[in-house]
């Protein structure tokens, strides 16, 4: 939910380079860098304590009270990057980007379509899609959603849903073109081949109909001409 905040406890790091950053992996560390209104800080942050901050209802949206070393004070931040290792799967580095909390930020937020089940065009056997996945933002830190819910409910065969469909919360201001479609319900691609199979059928016979009456307009003129040959006289 929005405004969650969550404590995250890390080590400021006094070595840096890839051998260290190797080091720190096998110890169950994730290596990261604090920016914000100073220096960039150089973090080591322990491997389950930044799940645990990044798996609360806010997700990735949650802001973090940063405390390095255990000096007792924090500095409230977000996750602005991270990277993942392609092959096991975990979180290998992490960017913090301090922030202040009366000031706005821009986000990318996820966007989730709910009531596809009872949409009348998939009722009728029609193929909800999802062309965009998120919408970026503007909102105080506290005030960036979670998630953003899209009602698909009443979509209908052939139905559009663009970002400029969504109600927006207040304090939330999106960024992205209101035209940019985010949800469409179109017939199964079986019917669409089908149709289009019939338009070229139909098409194709059109064409074999004027062929034909090219063909019998062209075997009508031929004896006339033949007749006129027969009446010229010879020498």
């Amino acid at each position: 939910m929005a405004g969650e905040r969550t404590k995250l406890i890390v080590k400021k790091r006094e070595h840096l380079g890839s051998a260290e950053t190797r080091r720190l992996r096998r110890e169950g560390l994730v290596p990261g860098v604090l920016y914000g209104r100073g220096e960039p800080i150089a973090l080591a942050i322990e491997e389950r304590e930044l799940r645990r901050a990044l798996t609360g209802k806010a997700g990735l949206h949650s802001i973090l009270d940063v405390e390095i070393d255990g000096t007792g004070s924090t500095h409230a931040s977000i996750l602005k990057d991270y990277q993942v290792d392609k092959v096991r799967g975990g979180v290998t580095h992490v960017d913090l980007h301090e922030v202040r909390l009366d000031q706005t930020i821009t986000a990318s937020v996820s966007v989730h379509l709910i009531g596809g089940d009872t949409a009348p065009g998939v009722k009728e056997g029609g193929v909800l899609s999802q062309p965009l996945r998120e919408i970026q933002v503007e909102a105080l830190p506290l005030e960036v959603p979670e998630h953003i819910d899209l009602d698909v409910s009443r979509m209908a065969m052939g139905d559009t849903l663009r970002i400029g469909d969504i109600s927006m919360q207040d304090g939330v201001a999106f960024l992205d073109d209101p035209e940019t479609v985010v949800a469409t319900l179109t017939a199964p691609t079986r019917a669409i081949e089908a149709e289009e199979a019939e338009a070229a059928e139909a098409e194709e016979g059109e064409a074999v109909e004027g062929e034909a009456a090219e063909g019998a307009e062209a075997e009508g003129e031929a004896p006339a001409e033949s007749a006129a040959d027969e009446s010229t006289p010879e020498g």
